[in-house]
Order: structure tokens, then C-alpha cells, then sequence
């Protein structure tokens, strides 16, 4: 998709920022809606499909982490939270929920931006042409390399924007050790160990969907002083 093309929810409890992100947003071409609590944002997300949510953490009631684990229940969409909070682990927290990305406020709207579209970038495009699929055996998992689908026998394996990428990133090498500073720089993040360590949530997550037993990780392993690697069969 054009990131132009992209409908947008803003979940934050302050009027203010609510507006003016939706303003700045819109500027920028999106088509933007706007909640004013987690529990405003789920009726919203009821009746309505997105392609990414920006998501505050700190909001009465409900909190943005609590949120993403709920819409991860039943929906991939790309999520991008906004906290507060410059603790890495209040971060890791908001990654093992679910959420693609984070920004510590307070933050420039155009780092924001790029953020939006980084993410959406990242979402796999399904082409109209029926290509001859190039396919990837992982025990019972078969990833499309082409289509960036994941199924599991009839069924298809929900992935979000970073799984998707990652997948992206070691079908493409399979075999080969990829380091998790050379995976931080595919995915288009800031370098640093923050970043890295937010790396090794997301494979953790990856493995949940690729592995019988994650914590014995067959197919998505670990090389020592290398990074991790996709053994397909």
C-alpha cells in the first residue's frame, strides 16, 4: 500500500496531543480517526478495520499494553505505542504484548512520521499475479517467500508487521547466521542494545508460531557469537 492510502487510529486519553497528532497526520496525507481511551478505541475498532494504531500507554483505566494484548487476540494490525516512560524494560513490556514499534515521549511529530511509515513499509504486499510460489519447509510450516504467507497445513498463520519482516529478512538468507545488530539495521531501527534486546522479543514471539517447542528452537536457532539463523528442512 501507499502509506497515503493508510487509515490510522490515534488511542490517547489528552485532548490536546489527540488533536494535534490527528491534525499532523492528516496534513500528511492519512485518514486519520481518533479515540479517547482504550475502551472508546475498542467500540472503534468494532466496526472498523485500520492499518496501524498509535497507541498511548499511560491512560486511565485500561493501559495501552493491556489494549495490545486484547487486539492482538483477534487482529495483526500494526501497532505503535507511545509511552512516557524511558525504562527499557516498560518497552520489552509493550513488545511481548504485541506492538511493532515504540516512541518515548515526548517526541517530534516528524519522527513520528517516519516511524508510521517505516512500519507500513514493512507490511507484506500480496501482488495481484499469481506467481509460482517459492516455498519454505519448516516441519508442519510452509512460508511463500513471495507472498510473505506463513500456514500451517490448511490454515494461515497470522504475522505482524515485524514477523513478517523478519521473515522476510532469514528466508531470503536461509542457512546463514544473521546478527542481531545486521537484523536492528534490516528492520530499520536505531542501532544500540536497547534495539537489540527489543530484537530478541520479537524472535521469542516468532517462535511461538514456528516452533513445536519454542524453548528448544529447532527451525529459528540461535548461533552462538553469530545471531540466529532459519533452518528450513
Amino acid at each position: 500500500m501507499r502509506d497515503a492510502d493508510a487509515h490510522l487510529l490515534i488511542v490517547d486519553d489528552d485532548e490536546r496531543i489527540r488533536g494535534l497528532l490527528q491534525k499532523f497526520l492528516i496534513r500528511n496525507g492519512f485518514l486519520v480517526s481518533a479515540a479517547r481511551d482504550a475502551g472508546h478505541a475498542r467500540r472503534i475498532l468494532s466496526g472498523l478495520d485500520f492499518d496501524l494504531i498509535v497507541l498511548d500507554v499511560m491512560m486511565p483505566g485500561e493501559d495501552g499494553i493491556s489494549l495490545t494484548r486484547a487486539i492482538r487476540e483477534t487482529s495483526q494490525t500494526p501497532i505503535l505505542l507511545l509511552t512516557a516512560r524511558a525504562e527499557t524494560e516498560d518497552r520489552i513490556k509493550g513488545l511481548e504484548a504485541g506492538a511493532d514499534d515504540y516512541l518515548a515521549k515526548p517526541f517530534e511529530p516528524k519522527e513520528l512520521l517516519l516511524r508510521i511509515n517505516a512500519i507500513l513499509r514493512r507490511m507484506p504486499e500480496i501482488g495481484a499475479e499469481a506467481a509460482a510460489p517459492k516455498l519454505l519447509t519448516l516441519g508442519p510450516i510452509r512460508y511463500d517467500i513471495e507472498r510473505g504467507e506463513m500456514w500451517k497445513g490448511d490454515d494461515l498463520v497470522r504475522l505482524t508487521a515485524t514477523e513478517s519482516q523478519l521473515m522476510r529478512i532469514f528466508s531470503a538468507k536461509p542457512g546463514e547466521p544473521i546478527s542481531r545488530a545486521k537484523l536492528v539495521e534490516d528492520l530499520g531501527r536505531d542501532k544500540g542494545q536497547a534495539q537489540e534486546r527489543a530484537v530478541d522479543v520479537q524472535i521469542t514471539r516468532l517462535r511461538r508460531k514456528l516452533e513445536a517447542d519454542p524453548k528448544s528452537p529447532r527451525y529459528l536457532q540461535t548461533v552462538r557469537g553469530a545471531g540466529y539463523m532459519l533452518a528450513p528442512d
